[in-house]
């Protein structure tokens, strides 16, 4: 219950005592104990302001005294503003305690009246829209689940003098005493003044003590003639808008100035308090605004502040205090500082005491402006039981000791190096920081940060610890301020422990990433590092400030280890059409069958981008729970205004370790105010476009730098990993701000296709960018999921200048338990060029070896025997050493540049020796790569003449291994018999007998089985029966099944394995009628198989230009087919005097190389070249003229650079 009371007569006692008191009688209903007052006055009157000691209330009817005390303003002009106070009682003891101290000390209730009530910092953001901007007087009420604040008038703005104008945001202050959960608020305004309509856009509340913050979305006018017509509205919190935190708690800061000449200060002082194992507070300013400044920290002056912070735990081990110089009189000479907070269970308080006793000036003592303070002694008062207040005062023991720290800057010895800004370093350690301190004065050199120069600083800190990190930055002034930073020492003096800081890296908005501050780790710290975002996933989440010797194994690697969370990468398409375009946060959830669902992910944009606009492609990769086959799609966004509306044009899914893709073309609103007013819409996975991209595996990838003076670049990197069933494309590593850095490790998650066992990793880097050298040591790949690890080791520079053969690129065998994967060779090729007119050429030739362990690269056949190569009917020989051994070769890929004078070539043959086999391969050509002969092709791809000695035999042997389920029930005491379906026929019926004397089938077992067969080419798919074993009709009964996991078969002559997973109870039946179907699952085809299969086939290439207005291009066109048996790598796309890719048009190409097989993707590409190389690809049809087969890959996107997602190359998947 409450009462409303005005308080318009009093007498008065005391009249001679330094404050007055007025009473006054109150008739009121009886409402039991008291628990809260509020007290307010209407702001009237010449002078309104009010300080308020306290309020007394006494029950004459229980003769019972309630305390209530104030001590704070009821102001406009003071304080935070309010001219409204909500108080709670509190105990006798305390009041009378403080009445004994009056005159010696400040009254120190307000800490109390703070733990017991709730201040909310209230932001009010006015709508963006014309004469959205209002005069009236505006009013809050906040409702919470038990009480609400009353009428609370927004009257003084701490951040606009000016306040509701348009666009704006406004800050206010807002004290209640337990009004419980906030559930609502009511905001209006008075409608007097010239102009008082307002477009409220939103109301921010957020209450530190009780670590929650929550969004009001209005978007709607208060104006008698907009709307409505409504001046007040009530608005509910927006739930996804609601973000919680760990809760402050109040702090009683009190500040001590010396009472000597010059003291005080007109400063903006500031002050970080620190807990254990490094937990600090945020950097809190104790005055409000300038005015305060002028007021407080006089000389001889005590000021108190009550201010709510982080936690910091039990124990404050030291506090950095310090202003931020400026103004005519900002040194200032600190006395002490007394930190007070409540004990836990609110029973009395403990005051800890920080002296200083130093200037803080910088033209006074040492010049430093900021000082470290540890405790000397900790006052604490307790309320007894019996009501009287037990006070202890007690010495710290064992304070942590204030260290004197060398800081050596060395600026690197290169052009440009030196700087004229201003330098700041942070330096962190496992006990604290010593926050961003200004490196002024140089000990070693008038004029600082010069190239190639040391110059020495000295900080006091109170002790950090072991140091791990530091951060240091300039702030671009002044007219040379770019700088190459090379390495910063720290020399702890009371320890003696030195540290060092490796950077080697320009500090710089012109050069390198353009950034001017860096992050910079110990040299031998191995823990965890600051999170890195990018395509490819960082390993690290945050700071570390435990143990910093041991490597912290990550969240992320442990979660993606159990399989628990899987990458999802999505890609949003926003509408064209007026206002598609939305600010609101957007999410995704994705779910799977029976309620499992992974939790909201949230998409949110990177740095610089503030909304989804009309027509932008938005990429994301986020992480989720695995939930199995994925049925429903739920999109949203948090946006609560009428105006917050989305039109989503499409949604795309990747889920790599699926290999599936998902498009829905949704083009509908996400919108309170359009269609039927949802901002969230739950999609079937039945309406997407289905498509399948290949299963990838998450492996851990660990690249370290050498630590070599310069080892560190910013170049580009790319990684082409090697294996056993194929190889991946070529890769970026993403330098992502701080990887690849000298004496680095550098760890992040990323997917890579299906071809373990790895064979050999080949790295290549752009060698470009401001330092484009690299000392590359070695690479560790780790697969997630059966923990295999291998270790490709180069240890050699890759770098034209600093490498001894200038090359970018690396090759590195890969080692698995110590064993090296491939073998060293020395490559001869021997190159007959044919004796036909005109055969020979001046060309620069290239050709790529293709075999069992992946291709050579690219090598230039430069070096020949013959001083003129290439000439008509003459053998080259060439020689390539260091190269790793591909095993069995199965082509070669050969082109030349078409440079020269006659640069039409005639190629009969090749041979290649690898000396590691001793083995010869020949590949015949009898061609020309000539523009103007044969088909025009300059590039060739020929098959190993060896491989046509393998032919098929009309028999072969299937070895057949069935796995029986580890589950109840799974096994049998019968045959089961199996046909296999194949391209060339089927097999007849193998039967799987069991026996009593060699048991088959049973639980979780493993069978191998063997039969002799006609060739039934490659199995489609397997039929598979479960009968009785004596073969009577009686034994078929009903109840008796075997539950089969998985069936494999190889096919013996070529070795290529069937993989069909079963997970299914097949029936005891009599019959052969009765039986399971099941279709191939996987394939792994044989190298010999692949081998065989390489002839040359022209492929029909079709590609469609869309026809919207500017959908043609003049750039140069470039097409990648992948097939199962490999690619056809980057051809042209060009026709002689034709004008190509048009608007609505349909263009043919003939390509010629070995057969693909079954085609699995396209990459489609143009070089930006020419004045209108926007183009939009409608299609792309090959056929396959040796089989027929037509394989359509639909695009309809752009490749253009100022459009959607500014892209100039596509990767197409097949639609059949």
């Amino acid at each position: 219950m409450k009462e409303i009371r005005s308080l318009s007569w009093s007498w008065c006692l005391m009249e001679n005592l330094p404050w007055r008191v007025d009473v006054f009688t109150i008739k009121a209903i009886d409402l039991g104990e008291l628990k809260k007052l509020r007290i307010r006055h209407d702001n009237s009157g010449s002078s309104p302001s009010w300080f308020l000691e306290r309020v007394e209330i006494v029950d004459l009817k229980e003769s019972t005294t309630y305390y209530f005390p104030c001590q704070r303003w009821l102001a406009v002009e003071e304080d935070d503003g309010q001219i409204v106070r909500e108080l709670v009682p509190v105990d006798e003891a305390f009041v009378k305690k403080d009445s004994e101290n009056e005159g010696q000390s400040l009254a120190t209730l307000g800490l109390e009246q703070k733990a017991k009530s709730t201040t909310y910092t209230v932001k009010v953001k006015t709508g963006d829209k014309k004469n959205a901007g209002t005069d009236a007087n505006v009013f809050i009420t906040l409702y919470g689940s038990k009480d609400d604040t009353g009428i609370v008038s927004l009257k003084a703005s701490k951040i606009n003098k000016n306040k509701f104008e348009r666009g704006k945001v406004d800050e206010f202050t807002v004290e209640s005493v337990d009004i419980g959960d906030l559930k609502k608020i009511k905001i209006g305004h008075d409608n007097k003044g010239n102009s008082t309509g307002w477009f409220l856009e939103w109301v921010e509340i957020d209450a530190p003590s009780l670590g929650q913050c929550l969004k009001f979305p209005c978007g709607r006018w208060l104006d008698k003639s907009e709307d409505d017509g409504a001046v007040e509205r009530i608005i509910f919190p927006a739930e996804l808008q609601t973000t919680e935190y760990i809760p402050f708690v109040p702090y009683e800061i009190t500040v001590y100035t010396s009472d000597i000449f010059g003291a005080g200060t007109d400063a903006d002082v500031f002050i970080v308090l620190y807990g254990s194992d490094g937990i600090c507070s945020q950097q809190k300013s104790l005055c409000l605004n300038k005015r305060e400044q002028r007021m407080y920290f006089e000389r001889n002056s005590v000021n108190q502040f009550i201010v709510e912070l982080e936690d910091v735990g039990d124990v404050i081990e030291k506090i950095r205090i310090g202003h931020k110089g400026g103004g005519l009189n900002s040194g200032w000479h600190l006395d002490r500082v007394a930190i007070r907070r409540l004990l836990p269970n609110g029973k009395g308080s403990e005051t800890v005491t920080f002296p200083c006793e130093r200037w803080l000036a910088k033209s006074e003592d040492d010049g430093e402006i900021v000082r470290e303070l540890v405790p000397s002694e900790i006052f604490t008062e307790k309320l007894m039981k019996d009501g009287t207040l037990k006070q202890i005062e007690e010495e710290v023991e064992d304070p942590l000791e204030v260290h004197t720290y060398k800081i050596s800057i060395f600026t690197g010895d290169i052009y440009g190096a030196g700087t004229d800004a201003n330098v700041f370093l942070n330096i962190y350690g496992d006990l604290g920081d010593t926050g961003e301190r200004k490196l002024s004065k140089s000990e070693t050199n008038f004029n600082k940060f010069e190239r190639g120069q040391e110059d020495t600083f000295t900080i006091q800190a109170v002790d950090l610890g072991i140091l791990y990190k530091i951060k240091i930055r300039h702030d671009n002034s002044m007219f040379s301020p770019d700088w190459f930073l090379d390495k910063v020492e720290i020399l702890d003096e009371t320890t003696e422990e030195s540290f060092v800081f490796l950077c080697e890296r320009w500090l710089s908005k012109k050069k390198e990433d353009k950034k001017i501050e860096r992050t910079l780790y110990e040299q031998s710290y191995d823990g965890e590092r600051n999170s890195l975002d990018g395509s490819s996933l960082s390993l690290s989440s945050q700071d570390s400030s435990g143990n910093l010797k041991e490597t912290k194994k990550s969240s992320l690697v442990k979660a993606a280890e159990e399989g628990s969370l899987i990458p999802y990468h999505i890609t949003v398409t926003t509408g064209t059409e007026y206002d598609s375009s939305t600010d609101s946060r957007v999410y995704i959830i994705i779910m799977g069958p029976q309620k499992v669902q992974t939790e909201r992910l949230w998409l949110d944009l990177p740095e610089g981008k503030d909304e989804f606009a009309d027509g932008s492609v938005e990429k994301f990769s986020v992480w989720g729970l695995d939930v199995g086959e994925i049925k429903k799609v739920e999109v949203g966004h948090d946006g609560a205004t009428p105006e917050s509306c989305w039109l989503v044009e499409e949604l795309n899914i990747v889920v790599p370790t699926k290999g599936v893709m998902y498009n829905f073309v949704c083009k509908c609103w996400l919108a309170r105010d359009k269609g039927d007013g949802l901002t969230s819409r739950i999609l079937n996975i039945l309406d997407a476009d289905c498509v399948n991209t290949g299963v990838k595996v998450l492996y851990e990838v660990t690249v370290v730098t050498g630590d070599v003076e310069g080892g560190g670049t910013d170049a580009s990197i790319f990684m082409t990993v090697f294996g056993s069933n194929g190889n991946t494309e070529e890769m970026p590593l993403e330098k992502n701000g701080d990887r690849f850095e000298r004496g680095q490790e550098d760890s992040f998650i990323m997917e890579i296709a299906d071809i373990a066992p790895l064979r050999k990793m080949r790295i290549r880097t752009d060698g470009k960018g401001t330092r484009p050298h690299w000392y590359l040591e070695r690479i560790i790949l780790k697969n997630l999921t059966n923990q295999e690890v291998a270790t490709f080791t180069y240890g050699e520079w890759l770098s034209k200048l600093k490498n001894a053969k200038g090359s970018l690129v690396c090759e590195m065998p890969a080692v698995i338990n110590d064993e090296q994967m491939m073998e060293d060779t020395t490559y001869t090729l021997q190159v007959k060029t044919s004796d036909i007119g005109g055969a020979g050429t001046d060309a620069n030739v290239s050709l790529i070896l293709f075999g069992e362990n992946g291709d050579s690269g690219t090598l230039a056949l430069k070096e020949s025997n013959k001083s003129n190569k290439f000439e008509r009917n003459q053998m080259d020989e060439f020689s390539f050493s260091d190269m790793l051994s591909l095993g069995d070769l199965c082509k070669v890929r050969i082109w030349h540049d078409n440079k020269g004078i006659a640069p039409g070539w005639h190629l009969e043959y090749i041979d290649v020796m690898d000396s590691a086999t001793d083995k010869t391969f020949r590949f015949q050509c009898d061609r020309w790569l000539a523009k103007g002969e044969d088909d025009g092709q300059l590039i060739r791809e020929l098959a190993c003449a060896n491989n046509d000695i393998l032919e098929l035999k009309e028999r072969t042997a299937y070895e057949i291994v069935t796995v029986t389920s580890d589950r109840e029930d799974a096994e049998t005491k019968e045959n089961i018999w199996i046909i296999l379906e194949g391209k060339l026929g089927r097999s007849k019926e193998f039967l799987m007998e069991n026996s009593s004397k060699k048991r088959r089938f049973e639980r979780g077992a493993t069978d191998t089985f063997q039969f002799s067969s006609k060739n039934v080419g490659d199995i489609a798919a397997i039929c598979v029966g479960h009968c009785p074993k004596d073969g009577k009709k009686s034994s078929a009964k009903a109840d008796v099944f075997w539950h089969v996991q998985e069936i494999i078969i190889t096919e013996m002559e070529l070795c290529n394995k069937y993989f069909f997973r079963c997970n299914v109870k097949i029936p005891l039946r009599y019959k052969r009628r009765d039986y399971k179907v099941f279709e191939c699952a996987k394939v792994t085809e044989s190298f010999a198989s692949k081998a065989r299969s390489l002839v040359p086939v022209k492929y029909e290439t079709i590609v469609v230009t869309g026809f919207e207005k500017g959908a043609g291009t003049n750039a140069n066109v470039f097409i990648t087919i992948f097939g199962f048996n490999g690619d056809s790598g980057k051809r042209a796309l060009k026709q002689k005097f034709r004008n190509l890719f048009e608007r609505g048009k349909t263009n043919r190409f003939y390509l010629e190389t070995l057969d693909m097989g079954e085609l699995k993707k396209v990459r489609i590409e143009h070089d930006n070249s020419g004045l209108a190389p926007g183009w939009l690809v409608e299609r792309v049809e090959i056929t396959n003229s040796a089989t027929g087969v037509t394989t359509i890959f639909p695009c309809g996107k752009w490749l253009d650079e100022n459009r959607g997602d500014g892209l100039i190359w596509r990767e197409l998947f097949p639609r059949y």
